[in-house]
């Protein structure tokens, strides 16, 4: 395989996951009201054993600087999004919750983005390529991870 072709698959792979990327948190934000790095946090919570995480650790996860979390955080806070909580056992530790709102706005969140994944990933590829794409992709997350 030459330089020119390599080069070319992954820019086809970076270009198609963008297309399919901004499509997606266009139509979150348009359906639900929820910024991408909201969506990302209200999600990840919203899959987490009783809704909460140590906030430290969902911002190391949303790939986001503790100061770029804490603007989030305080976003979300003051939408009613999440609460801050202490930790019972650590007093370093504070945990990011879905409030009662919140988990009902990321309930509607993850619908939109399922449907919208049907229509923007599963009708172009069909459920075995998307099988495949998902499998590729996460043994490229452990093989650089």
């Amino acid at each position: 395989m030459d330089d020119d072709e390599i080069v070319s698959w992954w820019g086809l792979v970076i270009e198609g996951y963008y297309a399919t990327h901004n499509q997606l948190m266009s139509g979150i934000e348009e359906q639900v009201g929820l910024a991408p790095g909201a969506f990302d946090i209200v999600i990840r919570l919203l899959r987490s054993p009783d809704h909460r995480l140590p906030m430290t650790r969902l911002a190391k996860e949303a790939a986001l600087s503790s100061g770029g979390f804490t603007k989030v955080a305080d976003r979300l806070v003051a939408a009613d999004l999440i609460r801050r909580e202490p930790s019972e056992t650590d007093r370093r530790v504070t945990f990011a919750v879905l409030t009662d709102h919140g988990r009902g706005v990321a309930e509607r969140a993850r619908k939109a983005c399922a449907d919208i994944l049907r229509e923007r990933l599963l009708g172009p590829l069909g459920a075995e390529r998307c099988v495949t794409l998902a499998e590729t992709m996460r043994d490229l997350r452990t093989a650089n991870g």
